[in-house]
């Protein structure tokens, strides 16, 4: 099949393709058509593949040009994408399907001329990623932040047990309540019901936030209120709002903490002979987390820099598909999938859609670092020796405490090594941003708020 084809850039990283297949082609694409009906349709009056082309032509002829037209272009799209010699910048993305642009005919006395649009792979040339300055605070591990961990070592210790009878809850007590909204009325708000939900009061750890309201409750109580939520509340859906909720108490229990002494410590891993060992482990930990939590925040800051100084026009198709991702993870994260997540949002379009959107701006950012790295990846052309290969099997062995015989055998599959190889380059990458850019330590802060700021 003879094509001509002309590309047309236009914004958002999207193309126009439009294509010209003469009419010689296009007559033996219908005529080829034509025959394979003629050889298999039967009419009444005609045996079986003995009915005149003509005939076929009178009775079905819109139809048969509008099915010759389709598999015209099926056929010119698969040729065109299947050259080598297509130009990789004007692909279509793996995800995004060309549209055929107008509704094209099929005239059998001139050439066929359809159009389709696409998203392609941005365009990206990062002028500069050297020479920026950024600042970090100036964090450390104190005491503080070992308590902190140790508390949370004895809370995991612990010791639950059900209260008496007729006691009350208070702050550090394992409640199990079930819960809902309620609408105008006395009935439930659908979707927000719960049941046999658990948290440790004074922990905040429930969607509503009624930690307050239910203290002092026993066992078997049902409580009704109103809580009103300040418009910077962390659940934008109920920030500057006030729900009415349904909590009933249906269990009770109180923690006894173990001491902390060796004994704990030799409960926690019998590698531990004092809580000497324990608080040096817990440090040494605490330490090298906050050591790639700093590197990972000069990192963002610098691509902050660059994307600031490297426009690069995302496609909607791009930023769908990472959506849909995030909202995927969503639902894995909550034990549940796509469907089962709308369902936990209540079955509503309005509100999906709202949370999604509300994430679009992160996501277009991570896609603008994302891009870039990959273009500076590519332009570096870094190689990744077996040597260094080796070097990070073992790293990551350690790191796992698996066997490196185990650790070779998973890295073994293809997919796998490249999907490696490609972290080792990355990190490559990362180092010399480290080391081409400035650093620059700023104000002291806790590693906590570090924790918090930076989640």
């Amino acid at each position: 099949m003879t094509i001509n084809k002309e590309i047309t850039k236009l914004e958002k990283s999207s193309v126009k393709l439009s294509v010209t297949i003469g009419k010689d082609d296009v007559n033996s694409e219908y005529n080829e058509l034509l025959g394979e009906y003629t050889k298999s349709i039967q009419l009444p009056g005609f045996r079986k593949g003995k009915v005149p082309k003509d005939v076929l032509i009178r009775k079905f002829g819109d139809a048969l040009k509008g099915e010759a037209m389709g598999k015209i272009i099926e056929k010119a799209m698969g040729e065109i994408l299947d050259d080598e010699s297509f130009p990789r910048e004007t692909r279509p993305l793996p995800y995004c399907t060309p549209a055929v642009q107008d509704e094209p005919s099929l005239d059998l006395e001139k050439d066929l001329q359809f159009s389709v649009v696409y998203d392609v792979l941005p365009a990206v040339k990062v002028d500069k990623w050297e020479g920026y300055e950024v600042e970090v605070p100036d964090v450390a591990i104190d005491d503080e932040d070992l308590s902190r961990e140790l508390d949370v070592i004895r809370d995991r210790n612990s010791i639950v047990l059900d209260k008496n009878e007729g006691e009350s809850a208070v702050n550090g007590d394992v409640l199990t309540v079930n819960y809902c909204e309620l609408g105008d009325g006395t009935e439930a708000v659908p979707g927000s019901e719960r049941q046999d939900f658990t948290f440790t009061l004074g922990s905040s750890y429930n969607i509503y936030k009624f930690d307050e309201e239910v203290t002092g409750m026993k066992k078997g109580e049902t409580r009704e209120f109103s809580k009103s939520y300040p418009e910077d509340f962390e659940d934008k859906e109920m920030a500057g709002k006030t729900k009415k909720l349904k909590v009933t108490l249906t269990a009770l229990k109180s923690k006894k903490l173990p001491d902390l002494d060796d004994d704990l410590a030799q409960d926690v891993d019998e590698k531990f002979k004092t809580l000497l060992d324990l608080k040096n482990s817990i440090r040494d930990r605490l330490s090298k987390d906050l050591e790639q939590r700093l590197r990972s925040i000069k990192i963002s800051k610098l691509l902050e820099k660059i994307t600031e100084n490297t426009p690069v026009e995302i496609p909607e198709s791009m930023i769908k598909m990472e959506l849909d991702s995030r909202w995927r993870n969503l639902a894995k994260q909550l034990n549940t999938d796509a469907n089962g997540l709308f369902q936990m949002m209540g079955n509503a379009p309005e509100r999906t859609e709202k949370l999604i959107e509300a994430w679009r701006p992160d996501a277009t950012k991570a896609l603008h670092s994302r891009l870039i790295i990959e273009t500076l990846l590519e332009e570096q052309k870094f190689e990744v020796s077996e040597e260094e290969m080796e070097k990070e099997l073992v790293k990551i062995a350690e790191e796992s405490q698996t066997s490196l015989e185990e650790v070779k055998k998973y890295y073994a599959e293809e997919r796998i090594k490249e999907y490696l190889k490609e972290n080792i380059k990355e990190t490559r990458l990362f180092d010399q941003f480290l080391e081409k850019n400035k650093i620059k330590t700023g104000k002291k802060e806790k590693y906590l708020d570090l924790l918090k700021n930076n989640g």
